[in-house]
């Protein structure tokens, strides 16, 4: 899956960057946070866990 299609979806479910690591970027909702790794592509395995874990659609 792409960074940016990933991030697109955190961001339509309400949440925003907090900060920026050294090789990943913070996303929070206010709550909770979610670590997203800096590459162009992120594995399948691991954008599918992120969608599931947050309920994202």
């Amino acid at each position: 899956m792409k960074r940016k299609d990933l991030i697109r979806m955190l961001e339509q479910n309400g949440w925003y960057l907090s900060r920026n690591g050294g090789s990943h970027d913070v996303y929070t909702n206010g709550t909770d946070s979610e670590v997203i790794p800096r590459h162009k592509e992120i594995k399948e395995n691991l954008a599918k866990t992120i969608i599931k874990r947050r309920g994202l659609k």
